[in-house]
């Protein structure tokens, strides 16, 4: 069974299909050609997805949100984000893999038209794997949270579908065009 949720500001967007990972080298093979440095990209993944645990285990979505993107942050209430995560928090999931795991890219991290970084893959945890679609924005020279689309699945199942299923929380809309 798999769970998928998005929570975007300006992006209407699936899980991207499921491709051959690539794996993250060591941490002293930083690739220049990258927008940021794997270290870079494994601190986003990692603190992303705890902070999500984390609000998952307390059912308190203030710090996430807080700790997001303006445009998520108009878009997206505490109680918005915790009624978008109930299901996940219901079953108990625990997202601690990304503290222990190191993240498997479908795509190396890029940055997208308009400049915002996305970092997509799984987290190749047991019996089930946390498969991650992360976008980030540029604010005040930090990148911060932009969307999040978190699917939970197993591994057979993720490779038998080439691409999750996802449902919008809110409309996908930018956030200064407000749907009633």
């Amino acid at each position: 069974m798999a769970l998928a949720l998005l929570l975007c500001c300006g992006n209407d967007r699936a899980m991207a299909q499921q491709k051959t990972p690539v794996p993250v080298p060591a941490p002293a093979a930083a690739q220049p050609s990258l927008p940021v440095t794997l270290e870079q990209a494994l601190y986003l993944i990692r603190s992303t997805l705890l902070t999500l645990n984390d609000a998952n285990r307390t059912g308190n979505y203030t710090v996430l949100r807080d700790l997001a993107a303006p445009d998520f942050q108009a878009r997206n209430t505490a109680a918005d984000l915790g009624l978008n995560f109930l299901d996940l928090r219901r079953r108990n999931f625990d997202l601690y893999g990304a503290a222990l795991l190191a993240p498997q890219f479908g795509d190396a991290p890029a940055l997208d038209q308009r400049g915002m970084l996305r970092l997509a893959g799984h987290i190749p945890t047991r019996p089930q794997q946390i498969q991650f679609d992360l976008t980030f924005q540029i604010v005040a020279g930090q990148w911060r949270l932009f969307a999040i689309a978190i699917a939970i699945a197993t591994p057979e199942a993720a490779s038998a579908q080439p691409q999750a299923q996802a449902t919008p929380a809110k409309p996908a809309v930018p956030a200064q065009k407000k749907t009633p």
